[in-house]
């Protein structure tokens, strides 16, 4: 690792010394100014020596440990970059932060195993390296002497990270402009990168990212609290600082992105011997009236576009409800230890829609879920908006503690009577509910069932308790035209109130 200069044009437009005072303010006004002036797009060529990387010499190039940095500082943080070249032609800059002031890193060819010595000495002919495609955040999450994963941000603004004992699944992305509409989506990206020294690794470690798009800048801070003592989760306070270059169809603030195959609901499409496939399985709204909803996720022929209304709510995220390996029989992907991940709005969000978008998929690595929170009022050129939110990296298990039982389980097929044959155009659905209040209650005493059914004509419903593990089991059957989606709502009530999550789900007929 090297910390000499390299004057470059930075990504954002601007010549930045090598050395600098900065603060999260000053950072913001700066972005602030960006935003007054047109967007220049980058006109960067790379050097011949990274140019040429495909894919499998990409995959094959390792960071070295001990160039990452403080690596030698033994502060429980350690800091490592993603080397440029193929799909990553333009440079990210990284800079450390200590009491103040800001100074850039640079890499060269020495900071990287390349397992293959044409692209080493290729590769070594470059110097020191224009920038990063990206960075990597390490830490002993799982043992105290091991550093493992923590966090990466690499591509546009996309970034993800780990609770203890979880392997990547979903992404987070600082923003999301315009997606699947009428209008070309924007991808701006992180451009800069800044990484405060911490003390130690009982201390949260700050970061913050530049970002820079045609319609938008950015000034974002990240203030992660990794997993410690009983907390599992990995914990980042996010403040987005956003200037608007011109007017945007669609705003969407602290997007996720996850992958949702198939599972009970609709496994039938996929010849595959494992039982589930996802890195999550259903959205989670609490509301600002304390409802709390789950809608099941879905992957069908037809692209599915929900807009659920809140005022302010108190949470959202995209779940993986199912912890055992036994609900996906794979031991290599490991499923069950893919991390949940919940948005928490720490300033006032007003009124607006968390958006969910279900795009049809037919492998496992197309990222074809989509969930963000869409502000009612529209964003204008000029406009500045800040955002406040806590993103909760984890297992998120149900609380056992709860009073409202949850939404274990949701099933579909072939509606109607079994051992006969049923009209065609009938679609059975069951849902089990586990946990809360619910558990205590005796099938002799039931509670009452609260159903509606949008798009079609409900049939039949049935509620019953399962002795074999005491879920209560919802079953109802639904005429459908076979061309209209259904929109589908259910929950439990008893003892004077709601026992149950809220549960929601869109069936779409085939395309």
């Amino acid at each position: 690792m090297s910390t000499t200069a390299l004057s470059t044009k930075a990504f954002a437009q601007a010549e930045l010394p090598d050395q600098f005072a900065f603060d999260f303010d000053s950072f913001s006004a700066r972005m602030k100014d960006l935003a007054a002036s047109p967007f220049q797009p980058v006109t960067f060529q790379l050097p011949e020596g990274l140019q040429g990387l495909d894919y499998d010499a990409h995959m094959r190039i390792q960071f070295r440990p001990d160039h990452g940095v403080w690596a030698k500082d033994n502060l429980g943080y350690q800091v490592q970059a993603f080397h440029m070249g193929w799909l990553f032609k333009e440079p990210v800059k990284l800079y450390e932060l200590i009491d103040g002031q800001a100074k850039l890193v640079t890499f060269t060819a020495a900071d990287f195993d390349y397992h293959d010595a044409e692209t080493a000495a290729r590769v070594a002919t470059v110097g020191e390296f224009p920038g990063v495609a990206g960075i990597r955040l390490n830490y002993p999450l799982n043992i105290a002497d091991k550093y493992d994963e923590l966090a990466t941000f690499l591509g546009a603004s996309y970034f993800r990270a780990l609770g203890r004992n979880n392997v990547y699944g979903q992404s987070a992305r600082g923003i999301v402009l315009n997606s699947w509409l009428d209008v070309p989506e924007e991808f701006p990206v992180f451009s800069e990168f800044y990484v405060e020294k911490p003390a130690s690794a009982d201390v949260p470690m700050t970061l913050y990212a530049a970002m820079e798009g045609p319609s938008v800048t950015g000034a974002y801070r990240f203030v992660i609290s990794p997993p410690h003592g009983e907390q599992q989760e990995t914990i980042m306070e996010v403040t987005a600082r956003l200037n608007f270059r011109s007017d945007v169809k669609e705003l969407g603030v602290a997007p996720l992105t996850s992958m949702f195959l198939f599972g009970d609901a609709n496994r039938g499409s996929f010849d595959d011997y494992r039982p589930q496939v996802h890195d999550t399985n259903g959205l989670l709204i609490e509301r600002e009236n304390g409802e709390v909803m789950w809608r099941a996720l879905n992957n069908s022929t037809t692209l599915g576009n929900s807009y659920l209304w809140e005022a302010n709510p108190k949470a959202y995220g995209l779940y993986q409800r199912g912890r055992d390996f036994e609900t996906y029989q794979d031991a290599g992907a490991h499923y069950e230890r893919r991390p949940s991940l919940r948005v928490e709005p720490t300033n006032n969000w007003g009124q607006g829609h968390v958006r969910l978008i279900e795009i049809p998929a037919r492998f496992e690595a197309d990222d074809n879920i989509g969930a963000f929170w869409v502000p009612e009022a529209p964003v204008k050129a000029g406009d500045e908006r800040e955002f406040g939110y806590r993103l909760v990296w984890g297992d998120l298990n149900p609380d056992k503690n709860s009073s409202l039982a949850y939404v274990a389980e949701t099933r579909a097929g072939q509606g109607g009577v079994s051992g006969v044959e049923n009209a065609a155009n009938l679609r059975k659905f069951v849902v089990d509910f586990v946990g809360g209040e619910l558990s205590g209650l005796s099938a002799e005493t039931p509670p009452d069932v609260v159903a509606t059914v949008a798009g079609g004509v409900a049939q039949h419903t049935a509620l019953s308790r399962i002795d074999a593990n005491g879920a209560w089991r919802l079953v109802f059957d639904v005429e459908t035209d076979g061309t209209t989606p259904l929109e589908l709502r259910a929950y439990l009530v008893g003892l004077g109130r709601q026992l149950t999550e809220t549960w929601l789900y869109q069936w779409r007929p085939t395309a």
